[in-house]
């Protein structure tokens, strides 16, 4: 599969067959450093800095936070909704109109940094109590009409996680060449 090395840094979601135990161990200590990591990154940037964009015509640092916060508590309401009820159809979000809002333009990310670290320390909690049985209940996302096993979702959101921190090193490693 081709991908944009610029769009996607660390290539795309490679679900792997079968998703084991330690796949999910893993996955869920990748989600439980994300804060600490994307916090450590983004610490004592300037307001240019956080404006830096990671490709032409991508998200600034700041804009990848702020999706960062908004998706992830997305995330864990589509895990709390798929372990109490039956294969519940989740509802997608335009996520690059929500970008553009006021509140994901803010040179102040330190709310969607407190937000991912209140959210995250739920979310590993949560994950970390799951059995067999609740990690292979799933949920119905409309876009791709498809049935989204919660230990594939894992997998998807440790990948999202570093993803977008790759974003956030990119940009800085750019200093700031794709800006205006």
């Amino acid at each position: 599969m081709e991908f944009e090395p610029l769009r996607f840094p660390i290539g795309p979601f490679q679900r792997p067959l079968p998703i084991g135990p330690e796949n999910v161990k893993d996955w869920i200590e990748v989600i439980a450093r994300f804060p600490s990591l994307v916090e450590l990154e983004t610490q004592g940037l300037s307001v240019e800095q956080l404006n830096w964009p990671y490709r032409p015509g991508g998200w600034s640092i700041k804009q990848v936070v702020h999706h960062c916060a908004d998706s992830h508590m997305n995330s864990i309401i589509r895990f709390k909704l798929a372990l109490t009820e039956h294969r519940p159809t989740i509802r997608p979000y335009f996520e690059d109109r929500w970008a553009e809002l006021a509140d994901s333009q803010t040179d102040d990310i330190s709310g969607s940094i407190a937000t991912l670290h209140g959210v995250h320390a739920r979310w590993k909690q949560l994950l970390s109590s799951l059995g067999p049985e609740e990690l292979a209940r799933s949920f119905n996302h409309p876009e791709s009409d498809r049935k989204i096993p919660l230990d594939e979702n894992i997998g998807l959101y440790a990948w999202h996680c570093e993803h977008h921190l790759a974003h956030v090193r990119q940009a800085l490693e750019s200093g700031g060449k794709y800006a205006g």
